[in-house]
């Protein structure tokens, strides 16, 4: 265990020998958070997926840079079928640390496959179109998408579980029963798939009870045996069986030429007229159902456009929290230029208010902590004689605010450019400051370049 002010490697004491830190507390909290992910890992090992994510979040929540904690979690939801989490976890976990760490090999392995890219797409894709079609009620079609998105992702718990929604709204429990068993078996404590359960196995319970007619039994021991029989029992020998036979086949042959065959005929006559009926009733309005029908599928075309057109916004929206994500990722970890690049990426339009304030705030704070470090990198290549970084590191200064430093940003690259052997660009920065900032000294300074070199207006270069 390192100290958390100085990261000398800690003794028994409680203060740090290195700087002297109290760290008695900061050593709970980081045993607090191991003991959280061993809670986890024992959860994960017996497939208790659900509470292994518990565990874990309380480990990243005392000690966000344990890096094991976050790569099981990432893990944990991929065996769940999120993809989306996992990926964001190992992002954060290769942000804290880039080097020996196997979420880079996680990321590799996923990123590299362009099908699996593809079949994560089309699995979120369908999975939003599925709840698009439970909101409207259309459980039919809700069904057909989740079984799409089974086939694509059968880990995913989530599509187990709002199939088994549907099938229980639609009456199905026997399948609603079958598809939470499968649910169960890759995350076996989820309390969410055992409630649906509990609810079905109810419903079947109601649906068959059990009875059973004894009315007609009679049953008594004979020794160790127990003998049940028939309560009416008769007896008859094998000449009044066979003579019982021969009557009963007369009396049915009879009754059936004298009553039932003249009765079916009638039956079947009555039949043949009414679907006769029936027929000439659909000829009459077939042109009507066509124009019903022909009017419904152009309803239902206008529903799936419009539910594609959500399904791409979302799609939108999601990679728009991801970048933000993985900005704010890159800034805690100090990384100003992968933060500055990601963020550039957000489309502030795709996000929630609070989400809009976040990167607002963080826009901010990377584009000033960028300036910072870039006229101070600017600044000290110039002092040293590093001119071409000079002018890169000041020329990103000024393109964000000339008046950064009171000027200083300015005059620096306008020095650089000059001591680079670059003096129309020099000129442009020296007009700019005998401009922008009269009667300074740097300005005096600025125009007697300016006037060796044949610039004597102060109406700036173009």
């Amino acid at each position: 265990m390192n100290c958390y002010n100085c990261g000398a490697v800690l003794s028994r004491s409680h203060y740090c020998e290195n700087c002297g830190v109290d760290v008695k507390i900061y050593k709970r909290i980081i045993k607090a958070s191991n003991s959280y992910y061993n809670e986890g890992l024992e959860k994960a090992s017996v497939r208790n997926l659900s509470g292994a994510v518990d565990s874990l979040k309380k480990s990243l929540q005392l000690n966000k840079m344990h890096k094991d904690a976050r790569n099981l979690l990432g893990l944990v939801y991929f065996e769940m079928g999120e993809t989306v989490s996992a990926l964001s976890e190992w992002v954060i976990s290769k942000n804290y640390q880039s080097r020996n760490n196997v979420a880079s090999y996680y990321l590799k392995e996923i990123q590299s496959n362009s099908a699996r890219l593809e079949t994560i797409n089309q699995t979120i894709k369908k999975y939003n179109q599925a709840l698009l079609y439970c909101r409207q009620n259309s459980r039919d079609l809700a069904i057909i998408q989740l079984k799409k998105v089974l086939s694509l992702n059968p880990k995913l718990v989530k599509a187990h579980q709002l199939l088994a929604l549907v099938y229980i709204e639609e009456g199905k429990y026997d399948q609603a029963k079958k598809t939470l068993r499968s649910a169960a078996k890759i995350d076996e404590n989820n309390t969410t798939t055992l409630r649906y359960l509990k609810e079905v196995n109810r419903k079947l319970r109601e649906a068959n009870p059990k009875k059973q007619k004894k009315d007609d039994l009679i049953s008594y021991q004979s020794g160790n045996e127990t003998i049940i029989m028939p309560a009416h029992f008769k007896d008859t020998s094998a000449w009044s069986t066979i003579i019982n036979i021969l009557i009963g086949v007369a009396l049915g042959v009879a009754i059936a030429v004298y009553l039932l065959v003249p009765s079916i005929k009638q039956q079947a006559k009555n039949d043949a007229n009414a679907a006769l009926k029936v027929a000439n009733d659909t000829i009459s309005t077939k042109e009507q159902s066509i124009e019903s029908l022909e009017s419904e599928v152009e309803k239902l075309t206008k529903k799936v456009e419009k539910a594609n057109n959500a399904s791409e916004n979302t799609e939108s929206k999601l990679n728009s929290y991801e970048q933000l994500l993985s900005a704010y990722a890159s800034y805690v970890g100090e990384d100003l230029t992968a933060a500055a690049t990601t963020i550039e990426s957000v489309k502030e339009a795709d996000l929630s208010a609070s989400a809009k304030a976040l990167y607002a705030d963080l826009n901010g704070r990377v584009s000033q902590k960028s300036l910072e470090v870039n006229y101070q990198e600017g600044y000290t290549a110039y002092s040293r004689g590093d001119y071409t970084t000079a002018v890169d590191r000041l020329g990103k200064v000024v393109a964000l605010d000339e008046a950064y430093e009171d000027g200083n940003a300015l005059y620096y690259l306008a020095q650089s450019y000059r001591k680079a052997n670059n003096m129309p660009e020099a000129l442009k920065y020296y007009q700019k400051m005998v401009e922008q900032y009269p009667g300074t000294e740097r300005a005096s300074v600025a125009q007697s370049y300016l006037d060796a070199n044949g610039v004597t207006g102060t109406e700036g270069q173009q």
